[in-house]
């Protein structure tokens, strides 16, 4: 009994979560139409302190359980705390938004915090075959949040990811089959064992080609190339608070869950896949960056940034060291804040039926509305890399931990594309502050209610806290790490 209860312990902030979800159903099912839904933000922002609470006894700690597929350790609860952070920003930036598109019903709140447990139970998975249902309960939930609003590009963006997705799913569950033929076992640790007995994965074509599956199942989440093709569209046609949700949610997960794997399964094997993952990185961040370049939808604009960033956070993967793995867990915090930040301000210039993304809606809105204009400057100087925000010191992490290990060119290749970088971000404050409005204006008024400004507070000030004193979070960063080497 004692057991059960140490095993249910671990899945306590799923449960609490999934109990909020239900929640909110149940409160939208009895509260009957045309009343405000205003209330269930709370109910899902409750649901998320509570998971939060019970998570802090696992920082720090190495529990195991469910048979040694849940994890209960410092890593773990480092990317809860980040997907944490990436939930309660959703929630904060979605209720005006939804109102003002007549489209606020509890289910939206609901697949949120569904997604949300998905993301989670993918953090903490040591078996391959948990690892791969959290994936898909993340997925379902974020595609039917894809096509929320029912408008004819969402719908399109919904089926997109959906039959995308499956492909990528059934190649991570193909990989998944092809190494237990060759290993007998889909636990991490076993894998691991099995491994370090053998000369690497030359010795068996059966788990190389399964590694090799496995990481494109990987690697769509993530939107590296050529896995990224359906992120542009995708981000684009879902409503700009599940663009956000997307872009940082999955990542938190679908890197938690390729570090771990990584890490803990594959080490003795790291210098066989480093030099994929180095063209790979490099691929990734060149593409992403030079094609944001000649983007004219901000929105857009940032679903290639996106991809430019999982190419940064692949250097960390190339490298394979404690300082890279941690240098990764910041960025992916230090991400979560700065690209919520972003699509919150988009959100705000928008109306009803009309996004209001394009580059010239924004122009003379940095004076016309100050706070907007600084905000939206900040998150972009954070996500070039500028200091002092916490883009700058993300980037930093991994470029070190990059130059420690000899991976001079890759270093050299991924600052230059930063610096690349620059140019469509600034493009953004340059419309900001020193394009005129145009005679009619796009933006009449900005969609900012109490919910979203503190969202977007939030947010800045955690990218300027993080830039400014990074050193409590990386020591975090780094202790989770030991939990995987």
């Amino acid at each position: 009994m004692t057991f059960v209860m140490s095993d249910l312990r671990l899945l306590t902030p799923h449960m609490i979560i999934t109990g909020a979800a239900l929640l909110i159903l149940l409160l939208e099912a009895f509260g009957g139409r045309g009343t405000s839904k205003n209330h269930l933000v709370f109910v899902g922002l409750a649901g998320i302190a509570g998971a939060a609470f019970t998570t802090l006894p696992l920082l720090g700690a190495g529990e195991m359980g469910f048979s040694k597929m849940l994890a209960g350790d410092g890593f773990a609860a480092f990317c809860y705390f980040a997907l944490y952070v990436v939930g309660a920003l959703t929630l904060l930036v979605s209720p005006g938004y939804l109102q003002d598109e007549e489209n606020h019903h509890g289910e939206y709140y609901a697949l949120v915090l569904l997604a949300l447990v998905g993301m989670l139970l993918m953090a903490g998975a040591t078996h391959l075959l948990v690892m791969f249902l959290a994936l898909e309960t993340m997925s379902i939930a974020i595609y039917a949040l894809a096509g929320f609003l029912r408008t004819p590009r969402g719908i399109e963006s919904s089926f997109k990811y959906f039959i995308l997705g499956a492909f990528a799913s059934g190649f991570l569950l193909y990989g998944i089959a092809l190494l237990y033929g060759a290993v007998g076992s889909t636990q991490l640790h076993a894998i691991a064992a099995h491994f370090a007995g053998v000369r690497g994965l030359s010795e068996s074509p059966l788990a190389l080609i399964g590694v090799g599956l496995i990481a494109a199942g990987f690697l769509f989440k993530v939107a590296a190339v050529p896995f990224h093709v359906w992120t542009p569209d995708v981000y684009q046609g879902a409503p700009t608070s599940i663009t956000g949700f997307m872009a940082t949610g999955v990542k938190v997960a679908a890197f938690a869950a390729f570090l771990r794997v990584f890490f803990t399964a594959f080490p003795a094997v790291h210098g066989e896949t480093s030099s994929a993952l180095w063209l790979l990185a490099v691929l990734t961040m060149t593409m992403g960056n030079f094609a944001a370049i000649v983007q004219n939808d901000v929105k857009r604009m940032l679903a290639y940034s996106s991809i430019a960033h999982a190419g940064y956070l692949l250097v960390g993967l190339v490298v394979g060291t404690a300082e890279a793995g941690a240098g990764m867990l910041f960025y992916l915090m230090s991400y979560a804040f700065m690209n919520i930040g972003a699509f919150a301000c988009l959100i705000m210039v928008g109306r009803k039926g009309q996004d209001n993304t394009e580059f010239e809606a924004l122009s003379g809105l940095g004076f016309k509305y100050p706070g907007l204009g600084l905000a939206l400057t900040l998150f972009m100087f954070s996500m070039a890399g500028i200091p002092p925000t916490a883009g700058f010191i993300g980037k930093f992490l991994i470029f070190k931990a990059a130059v420690h290990e000899g991976y001079y060119w890759l270093t050299i290749l991924g600052v230059l594309n930063s610096a690349a970088s620059v140019y469509f971000y600034l493009r953004v404050i340059v419309t900001l502050y020193f394009k005129p409005e145009a005679a009619t204006p796009l933006v009449e008024k900005l969609r900012a209610g109490p919910a979203i400004i503190a969202g977007t507070a939030c947010a800045g000030l955690a990218v300027l806290y993080l830039g400014i004193l990074p050193g409590s979070l990386v020591d975090l960063a780094t202790a989770a790490l030991k939990a995987l080497v």
